[in-house]
């Protein structure tokens, strides 16, 4: 039986989770999530597409990518020389660092229907942010949304009107714990491509909706005839719409990729991979509705640091230099090819789909969770962390991922056999977690 150590890394979490609550800050990198009591937890170093741990393991990073933010790889050498020259002019003072308007002037060339910008360090607090201008520029309050999009109280207000409102936006089982009741009925949730429930929203309380918030795509191709109806229903009520590209930002093009297919929001939010993970996240929209940015306290502190302002400008121009698009598309298009070419030889209930830059092995049937833990479990003992989604980055070569496949094709001999006998029985621990689930113990 194979095994790979990572004693000292689940040690520390199982102490972390003592004293900060759900252990970690983020329900995406949670040990549980992937492979609860073996999963490594820590990192010590990332470099490319390799993680060092704390027991001393090396990995090849076939899994998240810290949640998808590292399109060029982790410690990006010119991101990081850029990063250290801003930290040692100084990251932070009394005046603001000239480069808050050169990444504004960057994101609205890329974006030629925009006309303003607003900064934040985070996606979820970008998409509050973006929710207030809408607000303040509509005089409404109501909003209705499609897809995750974070943690904040306008967003998880709907589950109080529903518990189950949430359940297919992504993250199933969220409970609206702190969020006051009062917002209950400000925020409603529709599905893409569901015209007779958006159209019902729109029927019913149009006359009270500020905005619509919505995901242009997140695994898979969008429904732009969906998307188009529901953007000319916006503007004919005056509604603002919102694009939340923190995840598809800078996947399928430099920016956002409603530039692909000619859409146009009133807002657009990016985050996540424009700043080769340091923190930066951006509000983009319309000359008029950003305007009422300055009817609105919105302000903070760390908003004016240096480092993610540099991190970005230095990001964008390698992505234009290095073809990065191009080069993450091509290589993760190889890899859904012969990752399929491998299934034809397993009897496995298994396929993988996505978009190329973001390829998903999607496990299904009644035992889809506990095959999914066998391929995490089995490939991290060969030296991979890898999980059902694959954030590809430039890091990702050709060689990187022969190896990768390879390692696939041994794994799935494994599961073919644990399918034919007890899969319970391969495990050498417990089922990955699915949604959110809590886990701190009661006292």
């Amino acid at each position: 039986m194979n095994t790979v150590n990572t004693k000292i890394g689940q040690e520390l979490y199982q102490k972390a989770k003592n004293i900060i609550p759900g252990g970690n800050q983020l329900l995406s990198k949670r040990p549980e999530q992937f492979l609860p009591e073996r999963w490594p937890s820590y990192y010590k170093k990332a470099s490319g597409c390799m993680i060092e741990d704390l027991d001393g393991n090396i990995f090849s990073d076939f899994s998240i990518m810290g949640i998808g933010t590292c399109s060029l790889g982790y410690a990006h050498p010119e991101v990081c020389r850029a990063v250290t020259e801003a930290i040692t002019a100084g990251s932070m003072s009394t005046l603001n660092c000239y480069e808050e308007y050169s990444l504004a002037s960057e994101l609205i060339g890329i974006h030629d229907w925009a006309g303003g910008v607003r900064f934040t360090r985070s996606g979820g607090e970008a998409c509050a942010v973006a929710v207030r201008i809408a607000r303040a520029h509509a005089k409404k309050d109501v909003v209705l949304f499609s897809g995750y999009h974070g943690w904040h109280d306008w967003y998880l207000a709907t589950n109080l009107s529903d518990p189950a409102n949430l359940n297919k936006q992504l993250l199933p089982g969220l409970e609206p714990s702190g969020v006051p009741s009062y917002l209950t009925g400000s925020v409603t949730p529709f599905q893409e491509g569901d015209y007779e429930a958006f159209n019902k929203c729109i029927k019913t309380m149009s006359g009270s909706i500020g905005a619509v918030v919505m995901e242009v795509w997140r695994y898979s191709a969008p429904n732009l005839n969906f998307i188009k109806h529901v953007a000319e229903t916006c503007s004919k009520h005056g509604i603002v719409l919102i694009f939340d590209e923190i995840s598809s930002g800078f996947r399928l093009n430099v920016g956002g990729s409603h530039k692909i297919w000619g859409l146009e929001p009133d807002i657009c939010v990016l985050g996540k991979a424009l700043g080769n993970g340091h923190p930066i996240a951006a509000v983009i929209g319309k000359q008029n509705v950003m305007d009422a940015a300055q009817d609105s306290f919105i302000s903070s502190s760390f908003w004016t640091e240096r480092v993610g302002y540099v991190a970005a400008l230095t990001t964008i121009d390698i992505f234009r230099k290095e073809r990065v698009i191009d080069t993450i598309i091509e290589n993760g298009s190889f890899l859904k090819k012969e990752f399929k070419k491998i299934l034809m030889n397993y009897d496995i209930p298994v396929d993988i789909i996505g978009v190329d830059s973001v390829p998903i092995i999607s496990f299904s049937g009644e035992k889809k969770m506990q095959l999914k833990t066998l391929f995490t479990q089995e490939m991290l003992h060969l030296g991979f962390l890898a999980g059902t989604v694959i954030y590809l980055s430039l890091a990702h070569t050709k060689y990187e991922i022969e190896q990768y496949l390879i390692a696939v094709n041994k794994v799935f001999k494994i599961i073919e056999k644990a399918l034919k006998n007890n899969i319970d029985d391969y495990l050498h621990g417990p089922v990955c977690h699915q949604g959110f689930q809590r886990l701190t113990k009661p006292v």
